[in-house]
């Protein structure tokens, strides 16, 4: 996949579905025809018509739905005739089809009006979301990125966990977070921490800046708040990185987040961190400084960023899943084979279902110097600082 992008939920069974409901309408007036004409005289069949222009309403478009209707109308007619029916009988059967036609075209029209509703809802709502969360780069400065991304909700492409990669003077700045909760209020705050990274990652100093910065948006939007909601009390853990130009080295400053496994000559471990920080929005609950970690980061080394989603996702045993075990079984796949290996895996361990939002980024130093992007510097900004 490339770097950067949601995982879609696949749309083939969908149009399988599709298809098959356009072509059940003809489908079953030819059947009804057919078993019509074969049986004996005494057996009428003909009055099963009316599924037709039922079936019709379901997926057709208006106009659709009524040639299926006059098509029924018509077959009724001839069959009518052929078999010899009363006047008044044929007549009877013919006002209940115009009647269920009727009724097909108005369904028809009141579903391709809310379709078309839905259309454009999901078209402002897949544009927010692109803004909101947006495709990373495949390579920024000396480090390449794949992303896998599923929201637990169905049709969501956006759930509580959030991301984002920044070319910065002097580095690569990288964030993963998983916002307690799930729904819309997870998204929301999920989108205002998007919004201070952003704001921030470029001119603060080093991460423990940033985080405060995090912090004081998170802090802003619960003020702001309605009465009534629980943003004041939503939380979010979060792992940021910072990944040096010219530096065999990463930064790594955790906000109550699990810590990033590390694969280092073919053996993967977590990354060895001191005492976290406190989850965002609950630092007043403890007095505590941002420890940042530096840990050798070399030419061919691989680092996956997780939530939870991903590392407590549980069996019908009800065992968690053994990430660092399976991590273990793939160092020697390429970059972007690891996680739609780690997605299908991660699938099939939960009984093929996904209870909560997953979200997993790798971050591959390259083995050769990559040619840098400048980034722009903020006035009177120089170097990136150590942390």
């Amino acid at each position: 996949m490339p770097s950067g992008g949601h995982r879609p939920p696949s749309a083939s069974g969908t149009r399988t579905q599709f298809n098959l409901g356009l072509a059940l309408p003809v489908l079953s007036l030819a059947i009804v025809v057919v078993v019509d004409l074969v049986t004996s005289r005494g057996e009428h069949f003909d009055r099963l018509l009316v599924i037709g222009p039922a079936l019709a309403a379901v997926t057709w478009s208006v106009r659709g739905t009524l040639t299926i209707g006059l098509l029924a109308i018509a077959l009724r007619l001839a069959l009518g005739v052929a078999q010899g029916d009363t006047a008044s009988g044929i007549l009877a059967a013919e006002l209940v089809l115009v009647a269920v036609t009727a009724a097909a075209v108005w369904v028809s029209r009141v579903r391709t009006r809310y379709e078309q509703d839905l259309r454009e809802v999901t078209a402002v709502a897949e544009v927010v979301q692109r803004v909101v969360l947006r495709p990373l780069a495949p390579r920024l400065g000396e480090v390449e990125l794949h992303l896998l991304y599923v929201a637990a909700a169905a049709k969501a492409r956006i759930g509580g966990d959030f991301y984002e990669a920044v070319r910065v003077p002097g580095a690569v700045r990288v964030m993963l977070g998983d916002v307690q909760g799930k729904g819309l209020g997870a998204v929301e705050t999920a989108s205002v921490l998007l919004g201070s990274y952003r704001a921030a990652v470029t001119d603060a100093p080093g991460l423990p800046a940033l985080a405060d910065r995090l912090e004081e948006g998170l802090a802003r939007y619960g003020a702001w708040a309605a009465p009534g909601s629980d943003a004041a009390e939503r939380f979010a853990t979060v792992l940021l990185l910072e990944f040096p130009d010219g530096r065999d080295v990463v930064r790594v400053l955790s906000c109550g987040h699990p810590a990033p496994l590390l694969q280092h000559a073919g053996r993967v471990r977590p990354v060895p961190l001191g005492e976290p920080s406190l989850p965002l929005n609950l630092a007043a609950l403890q007095a505590s400084r941002h420890q940042v970690e530096e840990v050798p980061f070399l030419p061919g080394d691989r680092l996956l960023l997780f939530t939870d989603g991903v590392s407590e996702t549980r069996d019908r045993a009800g065992d968690f899943y053994p990430l660092e075990r399976r991590m273990s079984r793939w160092t020697d796949e390429p970059g972007d084979r690891v996680l739609p290996l780690l997605h299908h895996d991660l699938t099939a361990f939960g009984a093929g279902r996904l209870d909560d939002d997953v979200a997993a980024l790798l971050v591959v130093r390259l083995p050769e110097p990559a040619a840098l992007t400048p980034a722009p510097a903020p006035a009177g900004a120089g170097g990136l600082p150590p942390a």
